[in-house]
């Protein structure tokens, strides 16, 4: 079999990796596999001593990174399908205690994008599907199929911020209603762009509502919440947590979390109490150089987050 067509060019490659490294004989985690550029450079720059778990909910993924001619072939390096969120149990099994760093990509990978099968693009007409991981959950045309018009305005408003959210969703249930429910991008597509009365400059009017199902479907900010969390138990004092994140609803999430976990807390039910330490200290923020954007387009609105373990009190 031919290997797919579809390439992923990795998103501040070199910035991620420099800042997230600290111990060439250390364990990180990759999160969020994809096609493996992150892993790739984080491989070279291990001692042979060093370890790297990957993980990924794509079973695309995994497949590219265990056979073929994108397999990592490295002693170092192993890959599991399972979300991020699955990270705790996945490390427990391996018999790892705690970690050096964890690499979390929050972006939607090109070859997911660019595979109209996969049902996340207006641009390519396909099955409305936008789940990462097609073995579980339920699509989005199948949830579309069944949703109250209530919900699915919510959705639409709260996960894309979408100003005609209730328009759509009441085009989208009276198209059901009349025997046609939509089943594929091409037919979400043209019915946004009927609803939807005005365009933001230079963005498809689907846009917003093509981000609101696929962050939907996958739970992808409940499952992000969770997967900070869990990281946070994980890593070792000085171990480097680093996000990269595309959107304002991600972001707003990991800087939330590191604000957070940068401050003592005092418990004002239990006044006598030590307060809880500081668990993190924020170490940079980081955008896609022109250069970067120029070359790669879908980096503009990356942000690179990161954070270092610590337990040291106020």
């Amino acid at each position: 079999m031919n290997a797919a067509p579809w390439q992923h060019t990795t998103v501040l490659l070199h910035e991620v990796i420099d800042a997230l490294v600290t111990n060439a004989s250390g364990t990180y985690v990759d999160g969020t596999f994809g096609r493996g550029g992150h892993s790739r450079l984080l491989l070279q720059r291990l001692a042979p001593d060093g370890r790297l778990v990957a993980l990924d909910r794509d079973p695309e993924a995994v497949a590219a990174a265990s056979a073929g001619a994108t397999r990592v072939d490295d002693p170092r390096f192993s890959i599991h399908h399972a979300n991020f969120t699955e990270l705790s149990q996945v490390l427990a099994v391996m018999g790892i205690a705690k970690v050096d760093g964890v690499l979390l990509d929050l972006g939607v990978s090109s070859p997911q994008i660019d595979n109209p099968a996969r049902g996340f693009s207006f641009r390519f007409d396909g099955p409305l599907d936008m789940r990462m991981d097609p073995t579980r959950g339920e699509s989005a045309a199948q949830f579309l199929a069944h949703a109250d018009e209530r919900v699915i305005a919510d959705v639409i408003r709260d996960y894309g911020e979408e100003r005609f959210a209730v328009s759509i969703a009441k085009a989208l249930v009276a198209r059901r209603e009349g025997g046609h429910p939509v089943r594929t991008t091409a037919e979400l597509s043209q019915l946004v762009a009927r609803a939807v009365r005005t365009r933001e400059a230079g963005q498809d009017p689907a846009t917003r509502t093509f981000q609101a199902l696929r962050i939907f479907v996958n739970a992808e900010l409940e499952a992000l919440e969770q997967a900070l969390s869990a990281t946070l138990a994980q890593l070792k004092p000085q171990g480097r947590l680093a996000v990269i994140a595309f959107h304002s609803l991600e972001d707003r999430i990991v800087k939330t979390f590191i604000a957070r976990e940068s401050k003592s807390v005092f418990d004002r039910r239990a006044p006598f109490a030590a307060p809880r330490p500081v668990r993190l200290k924020a170490i940079a923020r980081i955008k896609p150089s022109a250069a970067e954007i120029a070359a790669n387009p879908r980096s503009r609105s990356a942000i690179l987050r990161v954070a270092e373990r610590t337990d040291i009190p106020l």
